[in-house]
């Protein structure tokens, strides 16, 4: 059976992305490897342009559509960070963009959103059905819809992350990745395991939005009420049809971290490697400052964000 993203397709994706994404840092803590036991490297995608490693994916895919298509628009759904990434990549190629986010979502990314000149529809996430939602607002205006996830061009997109870590780190013995509705794990796990076969994967959600967990277990996708955590940006109810048949074989395990957890990740980026990570973004640390991912070895990890306001920072590292 072919896969549906195969390496040829990450590097193509680089090879678009080149002199457009960031090709962001890949830091080290020694004060980290001590308390993991390991050598850790951090692939620093709060770095990336909008804040998060959803630009990869949303401007592969954006780029890739006709002249016609542009001429009339895009449309996306988003809890914020996939939302600020199409409409960068719709402004960068002189197209437009309408974007569905629900009512709750962080007013930072919203404000950030309309800032690259989207326009904003929102809807309630805990009675309405986003995709639907979505597809009927794509098929009404004629727009081109760009999943956050479930779409080969977005997945080959977001690989690119991993792509770029491997050829600075080397040889990895185990790869990090936040796990939302899957994306960036299924691109990073393509990447990494193509490169390196012998390398273990380890997506890492939120203990309320365990659903790629359950599903791994069950062997199919398991749906569960949305997730009410601090991590937004993961707060998905199902994994994707097109990420978990991907992610199915080739992720090994997946760990769950606590918000308290996640708290103290953000808290140790910030104090130790002077960075600014939003909820989402810190889970990988989380994983590893909790003992889930325990060394030893040479571990890369993936920070997947950094969208979050200096007040709401504030409040996370206090507790609230």
């Amino acid at each position: 059976m072919t896969a549906p993203v195969t390496l040829d397709d990450i590097r193509d994706a680089a090879t678009r992305l080149a002199g457009v994404a960031h090709r962001t840092p890949v830091v080290r803590s020694r004060t980290l490897d001590d308390l993991v036991g390991a050598e850790v490297l951090i692939k620093c995608e709060n770095l990336q342009r909008i804040g998060a490693f959803k630009f990869r994916g949303a401007y592969n895919a954006v780029s890739r559509l006709s002249p016609e298509q542009l001429a009339k628009g895009v449309a996306a759904y988003s809890s914020g960070n996939h939302a600020q990434a199409v409409a960068l990549a719709a402004r960068e190629l002189g197209s437009s963009a309408v974007i569905l986010v629900p009512e709750d979502t962080p007013k930072s990314k919203v404000d950030a959103t309309r800032g690259y000149g989207a326009e904003i529809v929102t809807y309630d996430r805990y009675t309405g059905d986003r995709v639907a939602i979505g597809q009927a607002l794509a098929a009404e205006r004629g727009l081109a819809l760009i999943p956050p996830y479930e779409h080969p061009h977005v997945i080959a997109g977001q690989g690119t992350a991993a792509l770029e870590l491997l050829a600075e780190a080397g040889s990895l013995d185990t790869l990090v990745v936040p796990v939302g509705g899957g994306g960036l794990i299924a691109g990073s796990s393509t990447a990494a395991k193509a490169l390196q076969p012998g390398i273990r994967v380890v997506g890492v959600e939120p203990v309320a939005g365990d659903d790629t967990k359950r599903s791994l277990a069950a062997g199919e996708r398991v749906a569960i009420p949305v997730p009410r955590t601090i991590a937004d940006g993961q707060a998905a109810e199902i994994p994707g049809e097109l990420t978990f048949s991907i992610n199915r074989h080739l992720v090994d395990e997946i760990a769950v971290v606590t918000d308290d957890a996640i708290r103290e990740a953000m808290r140790f980026v910030f104090e130790r490697l002077k960075l600014v990570v939003e909820p989402s973004g810190a889970t990988g640390i989380a994983a590893l400052l909790s003992g889930q991912v325990p060394g030893p070895g040479k571990v890369g990890v993936i920070i997947s964000g950094g969208n979050v306001s200096p007040e709401r920072f504030a409040e996370l590292i206090d507790g609230r």
